[in-house]
């Protein structure tokens, strides 16, 4: 009657009238909308959901009927099952198409409504996609990648899809269940490693855990079997002969890569076994499994709790050392007196030295070696490389006469996680790696460094004293001097800290106030970037300036290296250069 209202048709205009009592009003209805004229969105979502759960009918059947993909039939889907109350705020124009696909991530309406409700004036979908899924782990996330999607939905998780975004892989529902299922499979391993290793004992942790009060130990080299020594032989020949062969191919035959391949691996195993661990130390120590931050396993062996270490032998036997380390005899009482020698005993030339003579006599001789030390810094230099190694590599640090300590501040209890970053990682594989170098017996350790070319020398200088390095500052300590050489130390070596840390909620702007959120904002994104998220409450605020300062390279002041001047630089460099000499 509309049309005859406005005078487009007589009353008497005959109109067509198609009786379908085969399908269904609302699939018919939904096919004018679709095909035809285009209704609001919104009733095209809640159609699509009344089809396939009053007809049950799937996504693909959906598809076809209607003439789109199944793609778009999911996310209608998906659409169609955001909270009624939300809905209705989208037809009222309260809320966005972008938003609302953000709102959909989730099927919980409460968890829907309750971010709505809480959301400031920035509603953005990036924004609300997080708040909504804060309580999950990210599919990128180390935990979801060591466990994997069909064992994590195995055990009866659950992972939440979005339709409409790059969602690489979606969110794991249950954390709880995530972690307990990375413990499992980390103590599987843990098990087949103790079986396999013969530790006395294995321990599994997400994190690597403090290890403050253990000593570690390392593998040393070993000589092959004649047996895996003529397997060796055989392979490296054969891999060197192949490659002569195939010099200048551009690309290799299936077979003769395959063969490459067999004999790379048949090397790589008979070269593990050119280092291994001492039987008492196995029998004795243990092996962490932990946690990779790239989602795989890491194990790391060799760690001895106090307990269970051996122990030390007496420096002198038969004798005890009193508390201000003088060594007294059996019938001794320590006082500094010589001993007289009587007319029987004044011809025995095997009666030992006394001990106050002894101490005069190598007291002259410690006045010698310091002169002379003093004259051959080439000398000097495997002294102290030997010194800082013995007490680095070894238990005790009675190895060496000079009189240099070694400490190494632990960094765990200033910083959670700080052992299982990357950082990290690389230094104790670089530590492995010349640990694995070192004699067995720390009275071979002379021979050992002084037999080093000058650059493995300074290397292992190098290495020793880096890891003296403690830039930590503490506020009751009152060190300003050693702050300014941090600062000087940082500028020699060029630290790039942007190459190490990044700024996140977790590692700093979630623990520093609003305003030195903003302040970060402003001076690496912009201005308008900090006038956007000004207005967010602080945990907004945070999470909004990550994703802002992601890629930056920006950093605290504290991180920062100052640019050294040039001409100050390079008479550095010339001083470096010239010590090393």
């Amino acid at each position: 009657m509309l049309r005859v209202k406005r005078k487009q048709i007589k009353k008497t205009e005959a109109i067509r009238c198609v009786l379908d009592t085969e399908n269904e009003a609302t699939e018919i209805s939904l096919d004018e909308n679709v095909t035809r004229e285009a209704m609001h969105p919104a009733d095209q979502f809640e159609r699509f959901r009344e089809l396939a759960e009053n007809r049950g009918w799937g996504a693909e059947e959906i598809a076809a009927r209607f003439g789109v993909t199944t793609h778009v039939v999911r996310q209608r889907l998906r659409l169609g099952a955001v909270s009624p109350k939300l809905m209705q705020v989208y037809r009222d124009g309260g809320l966005s198409l972008d938003q609302l696909m953000a709102f959909a991530i989730t099927e919980d309406h409460d968890r829907q409504v309750q971010v709505y409700e809480n959301l400031s004036w920035n509603r953005d979908p990036s924004t609300i996609r997080r708040d909504l899924t804060k309580m999950n782990v990210a599919a990128t996330d180390r935990r979801a990648i060591f466990v994997g999607a069909d064992a994590y939905a195995e055990a009866g998780g659950t992972i939440i899809r979005d339709l409409f975004t790059e969602d690489r892989g979606g969110y794991f529902e249950d954390a709880a269940l995530l972690d307990r299922l990375v413990i499992d499979k980390l103590e599987g391993i843990a098990a087949e490693v103790q079986a396999a290793e013969g530790w006395k004992w294995a321990s599994v942790h997400i994190d690597f855990p403090h290890v403050h009060g253990m000593r570690r130990t390392y593998p040393h080299q070993v000589d092959l079997s004649e047996e895996d020594a003529a397997a060796y032989g055989a392979a490296q020949g054969e891999y060197d002969r192949l490659s002569s062969d195939y010099e200048g191919y551009e690309e290799l035959p299936d077979a003769a890569d395959r063969r490459f391949g067999e004999l790379e691996a048949e090397i790589e195993r008979i070269d593990s076994k050119r280092h291994a661990y001492d039987a008492d130390d196995i029998a004795r120590g243990g092996v962490f499994i932990i946690l990779n931050h790239d989602g795989t396993a890491r194990i790391e062996r060799g760690f001895i709790r106090a307990e269970d270490e051996p122990p030390r032998p007496e420096d002198v036997e038969g004798a005890t050392v009193t508390e201000d380390s003088e060594i007294v005899g059996d019938e001794g009482n320590g006082e500094d007196t010589e001993p007289q020698l009587d007319d029987e005993e004044a011809g025995d030339t095997g009666k030992p030295l006394s001990d106050l003579l002894i101490r005069d006599l190598t007291a002259h001789r410690t006045l010698g070696l310091r002169l002379a030390l003093g004259e051959q810094p080439d000398i000097a230099l495997i002294a102290v490389v030997h010194a800082l190694a013995a007490q680095t590599f070894y238990r005790g640090g009675e190895a060496s006469c000079l009189e240099i300590r070694l400490t190494s501040a632990s960094l765990a209890s200033h910083a959670d996680g700080v052992e299982d970053t990357p950082v990290a990682k690389a230094l104790a594989d670089r530590h492995a790696g010349w640990a694995s170098d070192m004699p067995r017996d720390v009275a071979d350790l002379w021979a050992f460094v002084a037999g080093l070319d000058h650059a493995s020398l300074m290397a292992l200088l190098a290495h020793c004293v880096s890891l003296t390095v403690n830039a930590n500052r503490i506020q009751w300590e009152q060190k300003p001097n050693a702050h300014a050489t941090v600062e000087k130390l940082a500028s020699a070596v060029t630290l790039d800290m942007a190459a190490h840390w990044t700024p996140t909620v977790q590692s700093y702007l979630g623990r520093v106030t609003k305003a030195h959120i903003l302040a970060a904002v402003r001076e690496s994104v912009g201005d308008e970037a900090a006038e956007r998220i000004s207005g967010l409450k602080k945990p907004e605020m945070a999470q909004a300036a990550e994703q802002l300062l992601a890629g930056t390279g920006w950093l605290p002041s504290v991180l920062r290296t100052a640019r050294p001047v040039s001409r100050d630089a390079g008479s550095d460099a010339e001083v470096f250069a010239q010590a090393a000499e």
